[in-house]
């Protein structure tokens, strides 16, 4: 099953540094039945493409409380076995909880199929977007205009090779 890591790119590097996702247990995305069920698609590609931007969002909320690290969304995709993945079907009645996944053990950089992170040039709108949240949390409509506009940005996909560079 192929499970999306959202982290930061300061956690990028403590993985990198550690050989590790880690600690566990670590919060993901993958297709769950509620995410299926939730896009109504048999589209694989579809499918994944919407926990992996479930993930982005875990990414951006992640750098909501912690304004010292670059201001872009990272998320780590990895194939783990189906049984190493935990989900709560009573959560997938919530749409905030689609496609949330927990890993019981830490996961193995080097197990890693790619790492999706944002262009530089996204990095204002992430900024911006970051600081809203809390805003849209509390129901600001303008605040989720500003988060949207995060989203307008595609994660590019990286080679795990790659992530020296991306870190450095």
């Amino acid at each position: 099953m192929r499970v999306y890591i959202p982290t930061t790119l300061a956690g990028l590097a403590e993985a990198y540094k550690a050989g590790e996702l880690g600690p566990a247990p670590l919060d993901a995305f993958a297709v769950t039945p509620s995410l299926r069920e939730w896009y109504v698609s048999d589209d694989i590609e579809e499918l994944e493409y919407a926990a992996l931007t479930r993930a982005a969002q875990a990414s951006l909320r992640m750098l909501a409380v912690r304004p010292e690290v670059p201001r872009r969304r990272v998320v780590v995709a990895v194939d783990v076995a189906d049984g190493a993945v935990r989900h709560d079907p009573d959560r997938g009645l919530d749409p905030a909880a689609l496609g949330e996944v927990r890993l019981a053990g830490e996961v193995r950089l080097a197990e890693a199929a790619a790492v999706h992170v944002d262009a530089d040039d996204a990095e204002s709108d992430v900024a911006a977007a970051a600081d809203a949240v809390g805003a849209v949390d509390a129901g600001d409509d303008d605040a989720q205009f500003t988060v949207d506009g995060a989203e307008d940005h595609e994660l590019l996909w990286y080679a795990t090779q790659e992530i020296p560079n991306l870190i450095g």
